[in-house]
Order: C-alpha cells, then structure tokens, then sequence
C-alpha cells in the first residue's frame, strides 16, 4: 500500500459501503442496506477487479429523514480486519476519530491488521464534526481546536508505528506514560494515512499529517490544478509528499439517457431532504467560518437548474461528484479529471453490489485503454451479479 496504492495513473477506492446508504441521500427502495453477505461479495469483486482501496465511514447514529442514512454501520477496526482477511490485494482502511479513539489502541489495532493482511492496513484521520454523534460517548468536540488536537494525536500514533523505546507524552492534549505498542507494523515507517478537508486548517493539517487528502474540487474545474498544488507544496514544506483525491458518486448505464434517467429518479425524486438538512445543520456547528467551507456547506442544491448530467440534485452528498453516463462518458470525465492533477476517486454508488459489475466489466477496461490503468485480466472475466433495471 506505500508509494501510494501502486502505479496507477488513476485509483479507485470503495468508499462507505460499511454503512447502509452509502454516501446516497436517497430513500430510493433500491439504496444500499449495508447486509454484511453483500459487502463481502463487493469487496471480493473489488479486490479481484483491481480497486485499491476500500475506505469507511465510522458512524455511530443515522441522518434521520426517510432513511436513516447510516443508521446502521459496521464499526471500522473490527470491520476491516475482516475485510483484509477476506481479500488478497486491496488495500484496507479503519477510519477512527480523534476525540474518541486513543492514539495507543489505533496504533495497536492498526498493527494487527497490517499483520493479519501481509501489509495492506491504513489510517483515515477523521477530527470530528458531528456533536450528535459524540454524545453517545459522553465525548466533546473541541471546534477550535479540532486539528491541533488531531495533529497531536497524529504525532503520538507515528511515534509509535516507528517503534523507538517507550517513552512519555507531555502536550496540550495528552499526557501519557511509558508509550509504546509491539507487534510494529509491517509497513515501515506506518501504514498510510489520508484525511478529508475543504478548509484551509483541513489542508494544513492533511500537509503535516497525511499521504492522502481527500478533497472536494471547485465547479469550475479548470481551478483545481492551483487547488491541488497548493496542497502539494503546503506538504513539501513539511518535508512530505500528499495526493490529492475527490470523491465520485457513478451511475453509469448502457446508454447515457438511461444512466441519466435513474440519477433523476434516486438523486431528485427520491432525495432525502430531511437527512440533508439534518446533515448540513450539524456540519455548520463544527466548519471553519473560512470562505470555502462555509459556503460549501451553506448551498442548497437548486432544482430544475441545470442539465442531468453532473448536476447536484439533493440527493447527491454535499461535495460529491456525480458522475454520469455511459461507461465511454463516465471514462471522458474521469481522463479529464486525472488531466487536473487528481490521483484518484473514491466511488459512491447508490448500490454497490448491482452497479459494480457493469463498472467492472466495461469501465475499467476503457481506462486502461485510455493509458489511466494497467490491464487486469479479472475485470473482463466478472459476471453481473444483478440487474440494473428498476
């Protein structure tokens, strides 16, 4: 997993399938419900397919609304220690947040599952955001401080992961005593770390701290190349190197007309507005008042606005990317993406387990035609495991 997930000029990553509704804001009855035989199967056709990584989301209540978008999620320690012993390549992340997992058990329990997969394990860094959330552990979230406390927490894991003596910790948000973890992990020196960030203190911090930044790219995407470098040279700063990600939701079909008649369906007939009001309160008590986060998460999606394809209905998570069309359409958006400076997406479906054979089988070859993948005789050899058709 070092050196970041490989040679791919373009990486995949399988993001919040760990959770019922995936990264959808729909009440479409065909959303993703999270059944742990049906993860399974889409985490194997990932690993065989060639996907790098598969990313979740650690949860711990539901959005509310018609529903209850993540109301029911798999814990991600114990969930990708499974994961990783049920695949052979792909590579596996835990997602922990700082106010409520201690540095010395994420550096523990990322160790074992690096060990139990040969080396696959990473760390997704997540702050905090959502008050709700950490009550549930009596916990509170430090708004202000948020990232500093990250970075401190950060620091005292890749102490850690370097395995040095056991030492003592005396800062601003821990003090501990006689420091240290064994088995090391089988990375060397720590498995890879990504966060998430719109702000600029989520990009300071993903410079100091991560090897992936997963980031929401401007509308107008002639922009995110001075985006993306700024976030490069805010690492190089610190002596380090940070991709640049975004996530993507895909609704591909045969035909464009068809891939844009079920976006319609799901994303505006079917669009969860009560949890997308629910979502977008909670996040503006914990975002940054800097320009770009606080707008962000101010916009509405207006209806009717603009043409199917690409536009943000509701029920498309706020700083997702829809992409959508026809698997030649779907690779035009991604080539132009990787033109940007972009590594990689994580993908969003609004069902992973029928939607991702059709990726599969006529996306990822067109990639690897187009020179963003090398060939992966799997692809071509997966059947489709349901129907597309409603």
């Amino acid at each position: 997993m070092r050196n970041v997930f490989g040679s791919n000029a373009y990486k995949f990553g399988l993001f919040g399938a760990n959770c019922a509704g995936g990264m959808s804001l729909s009440a479409a009855p065909e959303r993703w419900r999270a059944d742990w035989d049906e993860i399974t199967q889409v985490y194997r056709l990932a690993d065989e397919a060639g996907i790098e990584f598969i990313l979740p989301i650690a949860k711990w209540r539901g959005l509310g609304g018609k529903a209850d978008m993540w109301g029911r999620s798999y814990e991600t320690f114990t969930h990708s220690a499974a994961a990783g012993a049920m695949t052979k390549r792909i590579g596996v992340f835990v997602t922990a947040h700082v106010p409520i997992t201690t540095p010395a058990f994420a550096a523990k329990a990322i160790a074992t599952i690096d060990h139990v997969t040969h080396g696959r394990a990473g760390l997704n860094i997540v702050c905090g955001w959502n008050p709700d959330e950490f009550d549930i552990h009596g916990a509170k979230i430090d708004y202000a401080r948020r990232y500093a406390h990250g970075l401190e927490w950060f620091n005292i894991y890749a102490k850690m992961c370097e395995g040095d003596a056991a030492f003592d910790w005396d800062g601003e948000f821990f003090k501990l005593r006689g420091v240290a973890t064994d088995p090391l992990p089988v990375q060397r020196p720590r498995p890879p770390v990504m966060s998430a960030g719109i702000s600029s203190a989520g990009r300071d911090f993903a410079a100091q701290a991560a090897d992936i930044l997963f980031t929401s790219l401007p509308n107008n995407l002639n922009e995110a190349p001075q985006l993306i470098r700024s976030v490069q040279q805010a690492a190089a700063q610190c002596g380090r190197a940070t991709e640049v990600y975004t996530q993507t939701q895909v609704v591909c079909r045969p035909t464009r007309k068809e891939a844009e008649d079920f976006y319609y369906y799901f994303a505006e007939e079917q669009a969860d507005d009560e949890a997308l009001a629910y979502f977008r309160r909670q996040k503006l008590t914990t975002v940054g008042k800097s320009a770009g986060e606080y707008q962000h998460y101010q916009q509405q999606p207006t209806k009717h606005s603009v043409e199917t394809a690409g536009k943000p209905y509701p029920g498309i998570f706020p700083g997702m990317l829809p992409i959508v069309g026809s698997p030649d359409d779907v690779v035009e958006k991604l080539k132009l993406l990787s033109t940007t400076g972009i590594a990689g997406s994580a993908l969003v479906f609004l069902n992973y387990l029928s939607e991702m054979p059709l990726f599969v089988q006529e996306v990822l070859p067109r990639m690897e035609r187009a020179g963003l993948r090398h060939p992966q005789t799997a692809a071509r050899k997966v059947p489709a495991v349901a129907s597309l058709e409603r």
